[in-house]
C-alpha cells in the first residue's frame, strides 16, 4: 500500500474530517457528519482507495 495522498491534500482531509465529526458531535449536521471519519482516516494514513482507479497521486514520488 503505497502512499498516494500528500501534503496539502492530507491537511485538508484531516481538517475536514475533524470539522464534520465535531459538527455531528454538537448535533449541527446530524449523524451523517460522522462520515468525516473517512477523510480523517485517509488523511492520517496517507492513502486513498478512490485514487487508485483514477490514477491520482498527490504526494511526491520517491
Amino acid at each position: 500500500m503505497n502512499k498516494n495522498v500528500g501534503g496539502i491534500d492530507r491537511i485538508l482531509r484531516i481538517l475536514a474530517g475533524i470539522a464534520l465529526i465535531a459538527l455531528a458531535g454538537f448535533e449541527v449536521v446530524g449523524v451523517w457528519g460522522f462520515i468525516g471519519v473517512v477523510p480523517l482516516a485517509t488523511g492520517l494514513i496517507g492513502w486513498c482507495p478512490a485514487y487508485l482507479p483514477l490514477g491520482i497521486k498527490t504526494c511526491r514520488s520517491k
